[in-house]
């Protein structure tokens, strides 16, 4: 596996029942993955020869980030090394220009959107999505960098033509979106292997916080059956048209007119699908692991009517075992998954999962101890 952190250090926990050799390539010793990963290369993604040595001799080779360069991935297959999910598919997750282009040729729904070059042509993008003799300039929209962004970072709401100078400051291309008023934001995961066999978990409602996600509920409560049948069915035709082997996450805004829309794709393990750890038959992770390697894949059903995930982020409260002498001991039940990162505010350090019958305390235990982990609630 490609990449050092908690993606990675959770895949490889899930490859221990079977006996699955792993081998990392990292950053850094001090990565998440990498303090548990017992077969750990230290070294830079970027560096094709660095690749090529760390490729020789596995079997499969899968990632826990996007970042990879894509003529690199395609040298290994070159190589004869295959990889899940490969470059043609990949790409797709690497550059939100090259999905959208991809999603709109297929038919999938997604906001209105193209491809921007300086602050003129954001305005006039904006000024594109005004009814016809509407008043105002189109504005807010949504910039992005087409590569690189993550938990809103490479992303931009923008209020006027003032703010709109700041993306293009990178060099790289950037994309420019409508701001969709959406209802809220939902996440349909799905696997799929070389083969074709594919499954898919219950349609979530994935809450953020500046951007970042905070609290996911499996399954999202209210959804109607038609409509989280939509989602699933869409995110299992991507990850078929675009190739995709492993776990793929479609992000979805759901509109107040009852329409979803594509907003991003990850392709492998996703913050989204972290409840299947407690909360499913088979977790993403362990899916991820099976598809990777052309195994059968597992059920994605749900253990509980409801799990809720809430993500720790770090705060001023490093001491971490007085926490969990609290949390343990107010709530048995309660799943805690811990990175092994050193606690920096805001920081993803962790997740808690809860399950149940009932999701008003399903997510107050969830929220708590979240809370209490990071410092937030202190009784």
């Amino acid at each position: 596996m490609v990449g050092g952190g908690q993606l990675a250090r959770m895949t490889h926990e899930a490859g221990i029942p079977l006996g699955i050799k792993f081998k990392l390539l990292s950053d850094t010793p001090q990565d998440s993955a990498a303090q548990v990963v017992g077969d750990v290369v230290i070294g830079d993604y970027r560096d094709l020869d660095t690749l090529r040595d760390f490729a020789r001799g596995c079997d499969v080779i899968t990632f826990d980030h996007e970042q990879v360069p894509t003529e690199h991935l395609r040298a290994l297959e070159a190589d004869g090394i295959p990889v899940r999910p490969g470059p043609d598919a990949l790409v797709h997750a690497q550059d939100k220009g090259v999905m959208r282009a991809k999603l709109d040729a297929i038919g999938v729904p997604c906001p209105r959107h193209r491809i921007v070059t300086d602050v003129a042509d954001v305005a006039a993008f904006a000024a594109e999505g005004l009814p016809d003799g509407a008043g105002g300039d189109g504005f807010p929209v949504i910039l992005k960098t087409v590569r690189g962004g993550y938990d809103g970072k490479g992303v931009w709401f923008v209020r006027s033509l003032e703010d709109a100078a700041e993306p293009f400051r990178a060099g790289v291309p950037v994309l420019a979106e409508e701001k969709v008023d959406f209802v809220r934001e939902l996440a349909a995961n799905v696997v799929r292997s070389p083969h074709g066999q594919a499954v898919a978990y219950p349609v979530v409602e994935s809450q953020q916080v500046d951007g970042v996600c905070d609290t996911v509920i499996a399954p999202a409560p209210g959804i109607a059956e038609e409509l989280a049948l939509q989602a699933e069915e869409l995110a299992l035709r991507i990850a078929k048209q675009l190739g995709v082997v492993g776990h793929l996450a479609v992000e979805l805004f759901e509109t107040h007119d009852g329409r979803i829309l594509v907003n991003e794709l990850a392709m492998r393990p996703h913050n989204s699908g972290h409840w299947t750890q407690d909360g499913a038959i088979t977790s993403q992770f362990a899916n991820h692991v099976r598809a990777v390697l052309d195994l059968p894949l597992g059920d994605p059903r749900p253990r509980a009517k409801w799990t809720v995930m809430a993500n720790v982020l770090g705060g001023d409260y490093p001491d971490m075992y007085s926490a969990y002498l609290h949390c343990m001991a107010r709530d048995p039940q309660l799943k805690i998954h811990m990175y092994g990162k050193d606690v920096k505010p805001g920081r993803k350090v962790g997740h808690v999962n809860t399950y149940g019958d009932d999701l008003d305390d399903v997510l107050d235990r969830a929220r708590h101890a979240a809370g209490y982990l990071r410092g937030t609630i202190t009784e």
